[in-house]
Formats: C-alpha cells, sequence, structure tokens
C-alpha cells in the first residue's frame, strides 16, 4: 500500500498516481525503461528556458537599443522550441507513460509502450498497450479498469490488484509475473490441493442429523426388556 494519501475525487492525482506506479512495476519485473521521450521533453523545454533567461540578462545589461535585434531572434527560436515541445508531448508522446523492452526466456525479446488517458468526470482508468514480439508481430490492447480497484476509500493506493490487473490483461506481463495472473493459484496464495484439503476437513467435522428411528444402545434395551419381565 503506498503511503501518500491523495483525494479520491481528483482524476490528475489519480491518475499521476497509477501513472508513477506503472514503471515501477514493470521495472521491478526487469524490463528496461527508453528515457528517449522525456529526454526530448526536457532539451526542448530547458533550452527555451535557457533561451528567455539569457535574452533577459542581456537586456537588462546592454539595454534595448544594443539587443533589440538578438531580443528578435531569441523570441523566435524562444516560439520554435515550444511549438517543438508541444508537438511532441501530443503528438509523439501521446499520453505514453511507459517505453521499453525486455529479454525473458520463454518470450524472446519484446518491445513495450503504454499510453494512458482518463475521461472528464469518468474516474476510470483507460491503458493502450501494444507490444512487439522477436518476430515483429504487433499486438494492441484498450484496457479500462474503474480507479476504485486498487484505490481504497481513504484514497490510499493498493499495489497488489494494480498488479493482478497487468498481469491478467496483458499476455506479456501474465508470461513474466505468473503470481499475479489471476487465474493462476498461486495468484491468490492458495493451492488448489489446500483448498481441497480445508473442504474435506469442513465436511468432516459438520455434525450428522440424528432420527428417532436410530437404535438406542444395547444397555438402553436390556434395561427396558427388564421392567417388561417385572411386570
Amino acid at each position: 500500500m503506498s503511503s501518500q494519501k491523495i483525494a479520491v475525487y481528483s482524476l490528475s492525482d489519480l491518475k499521476n498516481t497509477t501513472d508513477d506506479a506503472l514503471p515501477n512495476y514493470l521495472t521491478s519485473l526487469k524490463f528496461r525503461q527508453s528515457h528517449h521521450l522525456i529526454d526530448v521533453r526536457l532539451a526542448l523545454g530547458y533550452s527555451a528556458v535557457v533561451i528567455a533567461a539569457i535574452t533577459f540578462y542581456a537586456d537588462w545589461k546592454l539595454g534595448w537599443d544594443k539587443t533589440k535585434y538578438g531580443t528578435f531572434w531569441a523570441v523566435l527560436v524562444y516560439f520554435v522550441l515550444n511549438g517543438a515541445l508541444t508537438f511532441w508531448i501530443w503528438g509523439v508522446e501521446r499520453g505514453k507513460v511507459f517505453v521499453g523492452d525486455i529479454e525473458h526466456r520463454d518470450a524472446g525479446r519484446n518491445t513495450i509502450s503504454m499510453a494512458s488517458s482518463v475521461t472528464k468526470h469518468t474516474p476510470i482508468y483507460n491503458l493502450t498497450v501494444a507490444y512487439t514480439n522477436p518476430k515483429g508481430e504487433e499486438k494492441r490492447l484498450e484496457l479500462s479498469s474503474p480507479f476504485t480497484r486498487w484505490f481504497d476509500a481513504d484514497g490510499f493506493f493498493i499495489a497488489k490488484p494494480f498488479q493482478q490487473w497487468l498481469a491478467s490483461e496483458v499476455p506479456l506481463i501474465g508470461q513474466i509475473d505468473t503470481k499475479n495472473k489471476i487465474g493462476n493459484p498461486k495468484a491468490n496464495g492458495t493451492s488448489e490441493a489446500t483448498a481441497v484439503v480445508v473442504e474435506q476437513k469442513i465436511d468432516t467435522q459438520t455434525p450428522k442429523k440424528t432420527t428417532g428411528r436410530e437404535m438406542a444402545p444395547p444397555s438402553t434395551r436390556a434395561r427396558k426388556g427388564r421392567k417388561a419381565a417385572d411386570r
């Protein structure tokens, strides 16, 4: 369970917390995360900030007359960088929260990307999963689940049901994390053999119903016989 409490009515907090938990879970399964998307985003954003800072400093030290032509080009580059940043976020990243790959002895090398989204006023987590197997075949999944599946009423994130959801809905993850795949006896912490033993114990401990037709013990029958003889 997460130690950080969030507002259960805030969709952005619910989504952001879930988005942060997703790469943590996948990297724990030995998925290698690619930071290319976020590196490009940071490079564009910081470049725009640096240009703005240099332009301001030059204008403050040298004055408008000496820097107006340089300021023109700086502002132009600044808007180009911000335009490129906007395009990168909405056109390239498209809500991706994880991009990476994994080398597994059974599944081979697979690349995977996951993009999340929410609809306004709807507490449903939407996840688009695309992964490619070693043969180059791509599989695409559209998943949805309510946030209440892995958030309790107090706003704490519970990792286990979230991991079970991913392992059960995404075959690639389920192939690697079999313990969290629903349908596997180990996922619930109880094997089928254990369940059978428990059922047998319950049956043996169930008291039997008695009826009035059951025979009395031998000693009781003997006493009744003697009383009849005396009469």
